[in-house]
């Protein structure tokens, strides 16, 4: 299953979008908290099967683009600088999201997606490419980001295998 790819400078995830939140507050794990809480019912069931889609983030020094998966149909778009924060839910390891400021006024937007292994380091390059156009406001795609971005995952994948090699040799011996 292909988790990124490099599509024209921007880096692209395949990820299950789980819904958009208007939050309070700008940043802080609480609101992913909050968000992920408002997506239950009352009765303590979840709307999250029903709400989930698979759906492309296509992140950019420009920005983060949600598309439908299947239709390529944009679903949101939220320019980089108006993003304010970007993590994993703290009891739910599988749910990530970021924090955008809506265009039309002073309301936040809480957007929440699910990825089975992947949502650290998806809000790992988030976070950088957040830093990196910060860094690079004025200036085009920087490769250096790509490139690091790629040697973060590579580690992370490479953590993961030394991991699995161990349970392998537990388990042969």
């Amino acid at each position: 299953k292909r988790i990124m790819a490099l599509v024209d400078n921007e880096v692209s995830f395949t990820v299950k979008f789980l819904g958009q939140i208007d939050v309070d507050r700008a940043d802080g794990l609480q609101v992913l908290n909050e968000a992920a809480g408002l997506l239950k019912m009352s009765d303590g069931t979840s709307k999250m099967k029903s709400k989930q889609q698979k759906v492309s983030l296509f992140l950019s020094l420009n920005g983060i683009d949600v598309l439908n998966h299947k239709t390529k149909f944009m679903l949101h778009s939220c320019p980089m600088s108006s993003i304010s924060f970007c993590g994993v839910h703290q009891t739910m390891p599988n749910l990530f999201g970021f924090v955008a400021k809506s265009p039309a006024g002073d309301r936040h937007h809480c957007y929440l997606f699910q990825s089975t292994k992947f949502s650290h380091l998806l809000v790992s390059i988030i976070g950088d490419t957040f830093q990196a156009a910060k860094a690079n406001e004025n200036f085009g795609w920087d490769k250096d980001l790509l490139v690091e971005a790629l040697r973060h995952k590579n580690k992370m994948l490479q953590s993961e295998n030394v991991s699995l090699k161990k349970k392998i040799a537990t388990l042969e011996a």
